[in-house]
């Protein structure tokens, strides 16, 4: 193997803490070479002491601030038995000749002194002198330890606030300008896979392209095509958006940069824009690689918005120095940037135009065959009965997303394992969605019999009115169990429509409101407790109304901004007559859908009856319990379903 310089391993780079390390070594060195003496004095006692005054030995005595006492032996006396102890060396290598040899506290000062004058008295030879010692390099201490405090607090917050150890205890404060994003290269242990992706066949096609792009440029350079500057993936909260970003970077042979778009964002003026900078030169080092900033509205957001002072916006330098970065005369080649967002609506439109993010990638809910394949990876960790329905499971999940199957395939586990089970079945799955959707049975909870009477009326309205109604989501089980907030539910599986006609809204909302029809039929009263159904139907009607144009009195007019652009905060797009006029469209829909709910209710209200006494003796009842007391539905089930779906209060 050649030697030679090695790349991979940089040579370190400055520490701070070497220089602490040097001045403390410095301050160390005077206090211990600086003083008079460097000898190790034996520590002995005052009587020990008498008894070597009174013999001669004594030389010389110091008391040093009232209260220790250094004693200096004659030469000659070095060389008696009981003074061997003493004989030592200092750091140089020289003996203790001039003291001090003993020291000792002397306790009273006064009576100390008698004794040393006695002693003088008698005829012994020796000297004394009381000396005041001051600790110099303490005083100093004490004099910059504010100064030490401020500059401690300071190094503190500049670590803290520069993102802690990414790059060093001590360079900290050199590298707040420095680019924090993570390097994934083939070095790296990554073990998502595009096989680790379920569903999201376009999506996954689209950034497997996007790879394909930096692993064999030539094969689209030879045509005279350039590679895409960048990819947006634009989805709901819990599509896989970054599980995407992941599984490009467990699949791409080229350095892949993972970053958050808060990471930019600092208090320091200028810090987002230079480590936007250093982002880009570490990739143009690296190039070709790819550039993944996870949440990117962080920075994003469309320009001169919310800024009423005309103050310098440090956002707005981050995201300059962004666009300048991906499309600008210093552009850097081969490098890629993937995005990830759920706000696509709020980002600026420099963004988002061709030559900086080239495509938009469109990560959607899945449908019932990529919900089928997400559960199958998600199962596979799991100890499952072996007659497990995947399908079935994937049919009672409409609406949900990825991180939404996760979070059912985790709940059922924990389900089967409360129950001390040995594997995950079936019913574990439906109480997990059930748990999911309406939150956690709360039995104990105390109900009088006069609100629980009123609960059963509402749920049994729901339920037998959806069930008359022929574009209604067919319902398969109703509880007057308290769940979470509500105080009663039903389940409905929903048929999957990728468009909405008129009479299909109108059925829903009317059974919707089939709660509080039911109360105002059987007790001519209604209460509170069609709060959440108001505010579906209100928000429904809103849009049918002003946003999809399906009212004839308003017209073919939306009011709807779908780029985001537009600032309806303070202003309105359209006039006060018109707001009237919408205001009155939508208390119209309501009622109507509300009277015709009442009167479905009486012409069967014995079935109501029936239906709520049945709820009030079992509290929970199925579809099977339904067409026992109601018929058979009068229209097809698209969507059939044995046990569960998706909850509506």
């Amino acid at each position: 193997m050649k030697k030679g310089k090695n790349k991979d391993n940089p040579a370190p780079k400055f520490n701070i803490y070497w220089i602490y390390a040097f001045v403390i070594s410095i301050l160390l060195g005077m206090s211990f070479f600086g003083g008079d003496s460097n000898y190790n004095s034996v520590k002995t006692n005052i009587s020990e002491f008498e008894r070597y005054l009174n013999a001669g030995d004594v030389r010389e005595i110091i008391v040093i601030n009232q209260n220790l006492a250094q004693v200096s032996l004659k030469k000659e006396s070095l060389t008696k038995p009981e003074h061997q102890r003493i004989k030592g060396t200092n750091f140089f290598g020289q003996e203790n000749v001039k003291g001090p040899h003993y020291q000792f506290e002397i306790g009273n000062l006064e009576l100390f002194q008698r004794k040393l004058e006695k002693a003088e008295e008698n005829g012994m030879d020796f000297r004394y002198e009381f000396n005041t010692v001051e600790n110099r390099w303490l005083d100093v201490l004490i004099g910059f330890l504010p100064i030490l405090l401020i500059v401690g607090v300071w190094i503190f917050l500049m670590r803290r606030m520069s993102g802690g150890g990414a790059a060093g205890a001590g360079s900290q404060i050199f590298n707040i300008g420095k680019s924090k994003a993570k390097l994934f290269d083939q070095n790296t242990d990554v073990k998502i896979t595009f096989k680790d992706v379920a569903g999201l066949e376009g999506a996954k096609e689209e950034v497997q392209e996007i790879v394909d792009f930096l692993k064999n440029p030539a094969k689209y350079t030879a045509l005279g095509g350039k590679i895409p500057k960048g990819a947006l993936l634009v989805g709901m909260p819990g599509t896989g958006k970054t599980l995407l970003a992941k599984a490009v970077a467990g699949e791409a042979k080229v350095p892949f940069f993972s970053l958050s778009g808060s990471d930019f964002v600092e208090m320091f003026v200028g810090v987002g824009a230079s480590r936007v900078r250093d982002l880009f030169k570490k990739e143009k080092d690296k190039s070709p690689a790819i550039i993944f900033i996870d949440e990117i509205d962080a920075i994003g957001r469309a320009r001169g918005k919310s800024n009423f002072t005309g103050s310098n916006d440090e956002r707005e330098n981050t995201l300059n120095q962004l666009l300048t970065e991906m499309d600008g005369f210093g552009t850097n080649s081969n490098v890629i940037v993937l995005a990830a967002t759920n706000r696509a609506d709020v980002l600026d439109k420099a963004l988002m135009r061709a030559g900086r993010f080239d495509r938009q990638i469109y990560v959607d809910l899945p449908d019932l065959n990529e919900r089928l394949e997400i559960f199958k990876v998600h199962l596979k960790p799991l100890k499952t009965i072996k007659s497990l329905d995947f399908e079935f499971l994937a049919k009672q999940t409409p609406g949900f997303s990825g991180a939404d199957i996760a979070n059912v395939c985790n709940e059922a586990a924990l389900i089967a394992a409360r129950k001390n089970k040995k594997s995950v079945g079936r019913q574990d799955f439906l109480d997990a969605v059930d748990r999911i959707v309406g939150g956690l049975e709360k039995k104990n909870k105390i109900i009088s019999k006069e609100e629980k009477k009123t609960i059963a009326y509402h749920e049994a309205g729901h339920a037998a009115v959806s069930w008359f109604l022929k574009f209604a989501s067919p319902l398969v089980k109703v509880t007057i169990v308290p769940r979470g907030q509500s105080l009663g539910a039903a389940w409905y599986l929903p048929e999957e429509r990728m468009i909405v006609r008129t009479e299909q809204m109108l059925d829903e909302m009317c059974a919707t409101l089939g709660g509080r029809a039911a109360e105002k039929v059987m007790f001519n009263k209604i209460s509170t407790g069609a709060l959440s159904d108001l505010e579906k139907v209100t928000r429904q009607a809103r849009a049918m109304v002003s946003v999809y144009g399906l009212n004839e009195n308003i017209g073919n007019i939306t009011y709807y901004d779908s780029s985001g652009q537009g600032d309806y905060s303070f202003t309105k797009p359209y006039s006060e007559d018109t707001a009237q006029k919408i205001d009155d469209e939508i208390s119209k829909i309501i009622e109507k859908q509300y009277n015709r709910a009442c009167r479905l209710l009486k012409s069967n209200k014995k079935k109501l009856i029936a239906l709520a006494e049945r709820l009030l003796e079992k509290e929970v009842i199925f579809k099977d319990d339904l067409e026992k007391i109601l018929g058979k539905r009068p229209f097809k089930i698209l969507n059939d379903a044995d046990a569960n779906g998706t909850k509506k209060e």
